[in-house]
């Protein structure tokens, strides 16, 4: 079949020119682990951080992590073994500088954020407890508050925040939507147009100015029916920065968690999660029937990556005609369950499940986007001034598919080395103050076609994919993007049109790679392809072109990624331990 249209993208949305200006050293977009980790470091070395997150500081996806923060703390573990796990789950694609990066910092960074005041949980003796979760050969699962361990870090950091409110070297905007990244004339990102739902003089749109901009936004779940993402969860930072020209990679390896609780035929939004660790404590995924279908499957049988076992689970269904299956943990007992996972128990309980008592209903939802605006090992993205951590980053740690518990390390690990970077390029005059240039917008996406661009992700870019799904999908984008413009400015509109760009180039990437790999099956192309597919796919729009087409580059696996802002010829990775 023909490949589809180019992609087109504008420059900016449309909204109301700045009405007030604020101005900073650094900008840092959202209050998730990422956000707040950079928010903190920051304030310690530079004049005035300006903080801002789109609803409440705990309102992002952090507080809805349930299984734990993995690192190597246990003394017969290693960063080694973290890595050797990490690679197997990214299926070819990871980096593996930045994996070692995550896994040889990652347990300093965490007995930190102890040191900062997260209480883990503990054994009789005071010694953190470990668990295991899918991919992992080892007990190393930090967890809080038995299945509450983002809800326990994002209290943590927040406090530690709030003991800070008064410093006027960092000031927090709660309830800002990033509408557009503001760049200078050469390209530099010099900082954005935000939308503040308040009131006084941050009411509207303004313009929040600054020498750097550190994107700390989270992910796209809501770009699908259903996910367990927050509702908060609608691309915005990726939607920005690939409209100002930054890289995107890795944007169709999507995460389907294998275990989100099945409500029912035509339930859509966020699902309550089922955790990885419930299956890490034993647990055991049947069908309707009551067979135990992954042993014999995997040598891990139900522990297996999440990949392995999201597919394992849509053929299953597939099988038995069946929307769902079961995951049986009675054999566990109430009082383990109500101990270690209060929080899913409780929850199982308003929905009429008993889950000591019956299996609970699971099936794969979206829960990760693995890729997302690509960066270095300092976080730095291909935009000068523009910084990228958390899930809102492309590092190259989750190459194809995310390992367990790696992504609130992966906030913590870079959210620090920014810090850094930023507090030496500012000490050294480096990144001036710029003012912005550029005009023009677009038309919006009016809100009540959410649903639409949600239904056209799920059927034709969703775990089961083929080149007939996603050019259709395509497709049908295009012609809502087509008429797009009578909406009225404002977060829904933003939101809505920004789930439409992301869906589009997400589509793409789909559509080009042309294998089974990762968290998704090509049905027309059903095995992993090394000899072609051993690669990235990288999104740029160019700001220079008129059309706002994005370009669609194919890197091969084992080149080195480029430094986004020096010589690309010298090793980005030199000097790095």
């Amino acid at each position: 079949m023909p490949d589809p249209r180019p992609v087109a993208l504008p420059r900016f949305l449309t909204s109301s020119p700045p009405g007030w200006t604020a101005e900073a050293d650094v900008l840092v977009v959202g209050s998730g682990i990422a956000g707040l980790t950079c928010a903190l470091r920051l304030r310690e070395h530079v004049d005035r951080v300006l903080l801002v997150t789109k609803t409440e500081l705990s309102a992002g996806s952090t507080a809805w992590a349930q299984g734990g923060i993995a690192a190597a703390l246990a003394p017969e573990d290693s960063p080694a073994e973290h890595l050797d796990d990490t690679l197997v789950a990214g299926v070819g694609l990871c980096d593996e500088a930045a994996v070692e990066v995550l896994v040889t910092e990652g347990p300093a960074r965490v007995r930190e954020l102890i040191a900062q005041g997260a209480r883990f949980d503990t054994d009789e003796a005071g010694e953190i407890t470990l668990t295991r979760e899918g991919g992992h050969h080892r007990d190393r699962i930090a967890h809080a508050g038995g299945d509450a361990t983002g809800a326990e870090i994002s209290r943590a950091l927040i406090a530690q925040l709030e003991a800070v409110r008064a410093d006027p070297g960092i000031e927090v905007i709660e309830n800002a939507l990033v509408v557009d990244l503001l760049t200078a004339e050469d390209g530099t990102v010099c900082g954005a147009t935000v939308h503040v739902i308040g009131e006084g003089e941050i009411d509207g749109v303004g313009a929040a100015r600054a020498r750097a901009v550190v994107l700390a936004t989270g992910g796209l779940g809501q770009i699908y029916s259903s996910t367990t993402n927050p509702s908060v969860a609608t691309g915005d930072g990726m939607a920005a920065a690939l409209r100002a020209g930054a890289a995107l990679a890795d944007l169709e390896f999507v995460q389907f968690h294998p275990t989100v609780m099945h409500l029912g035929e035509g339930r859509t939004g966020q699902q309550p999660l089922v955790s990885e660790a419930v299956r890490g404590e034993g647990a055991v995924l049947v069908d309707a029937d009551g067979e135990a279908f992954m042993t014999g499957l995997h040598p891990m049988a139900d522990l297996a990556p999440r990949d392995v076992v999201a597919r394992a689970i849509l053929e299953r269904m597939e099988a038995t005609g069946s929307d769902h299956v079961y995951l049986d943990a009675r054999h566990l007992g109430v009082g383990f369950l109500e101990r270690r996972f209060p929080t899913i128990v409780a929850r199982c309980r308003e929905l009429g499940i008993d889950a000591a008592a019956q299996p609970i209903p699971v099936a794969p939802a979206q829960h990760y986007a693995s890729g997302g605006v690509r960066t270095d090992l300092r976080g730095r993205t291909s935009l000068r001034g523009l910084y990228a951590c958390g899930e809102v980053s492309c590092t190259g740690v989750h190459g194809a598919n995310r390992l367990a518990s790696n992504s609130l390390l992966e906030g913590l690990v870079f959210a620090h080395r920014i810090a850094e970077d930023l507090v030496d390029r500012l000490a050294a005059g480096e990144l001036p103050r710029l003012g912005p240039s550029g005009e023009g917008s677009v038309g919006l996406l009016d809100a009540q076609h959410r649903s639409e661009v949600q239904r056209i992700m799920s059927s034709g870019v969703g775990p089961l994919r083929s080149g007939e799904s996603t050019t259709t999908a395509l497709e049908r984008l295009q012609a809502l993007a087509a008429p797009a413009g009578d909406a009225e400015p404002g977060p829904d509109a933003w939101e809505t049109t920004n789930l439409l760009h992301l869906g589009q180039a997400l589509a793409m990437a789909a559509h080009l790679r042309e294998e089974t790999r990762g968290g998704h099956v090509r049905r027309d192309h059903p095995h992993h392809d090394d000899d072609g597919w051993s690669a990235h796919l990288v999104h740029v729009r160019d700001p220079e072109d008129r059309a706002g087409e994005v370009a669609v580059i194919k890197l091969d696996v084992d080149l080195t990624w480029p430094e986004p802002e020096e010589d690309a010829s010298e090793d980005p990775h030199e000097g790095e331990q």
